[in-house]
């Protein structure tokens, strides 16, 4: 009988020094959540900011009233606005859409990391082979084409994670979103020949969703 009673008497111990234990964790574990909360709503993150500096147009091209073909090459620049938080970019896909339909394939950008009030610079070709479409996007790029003015859409989209010190947050989707308006072949021509395409200076804000 007696061995029976300090049996179940270690076995209470173990039980309250798990129960100990686990409060402990609990209590630890809400104080981090805390201060990283309190931490978070101080620095007040931004989110990035983006701007469609020119476009370079090799290609824009109907072939048949529902097929397009495009070739151009972009340069955007984002910017970081925070002092004290960094944003880790997972790999971005930029394309082309016009009238909300995708004209181009993605094109990928690297993983890039970008410190505190740092700027980056990317200038990735974009383009589409034969890319059908609805028909009625198709005769109205044909129409625009001949008015002197194409507007299609840049879009960025990828995830971002914040970083603050050594803690790192979970991932974020980043959607980017950019209206080009591209006077071809008009009277207002402002595009610069370069060999056989024509590049558009633009500085064209981007709307950012994070």
């Amino acid at each position: 009988m007696s061995s029976e009673k300090v049996c179940s008497h270690h076995k209470g111990k173990k039980r309250k020094a798990l129960r100990r234990c686990f409060a402990g964790c609990l209590i630890v574990s809400f104080i981090i959540l805390v201060v990283i909360l309190l931490v978070w709503a101080i620095l007040q993150p931004k989110k990035p900011r983006f701007i469609l500096q020119d476009a370079t147009i090799f290609a824009l091209n109907v072939s048949a009233p529902n097929v397009i073909s495009t070739t151009l090459q972009i340069t955007v620049n984002s910017r970081n606005p925070n002092s004290k938080i960094g944003i880790y970019y997972d790999k971005l896909d930029v394309y082309a859409t016009y009238h909300s339909q995708q004209i181009t394939y993605y094109t990928v950008i690297p993983a890039v990391y970008q410190g505190h009030k740092d700027v980056n610079v990317w200038s990735p070709f974009i383009y589409g082979t034969a890319v059908p479409v609805a028909p009625y996007n198709g005769i109205s790029l044909a129409q625009d084409q001949s008015n002197g003015a194409v507007k299609m859409v840049i879009k960025i989209n990828g995830r971002v994670k914040w970083k603050v010190g050594t803690f790192v947050s979970g991932r974020y989707h980043l959607h980017v979103s950019c209206p080009v308006y591209i006077p071809l072949g008009n009277s207002k021509n402002t595009g610069i020949i370069i060999g056989n395409a024509v590049k558009y200076q633009l500085s064209q804000s981007c709307s950012v969703s994070v």
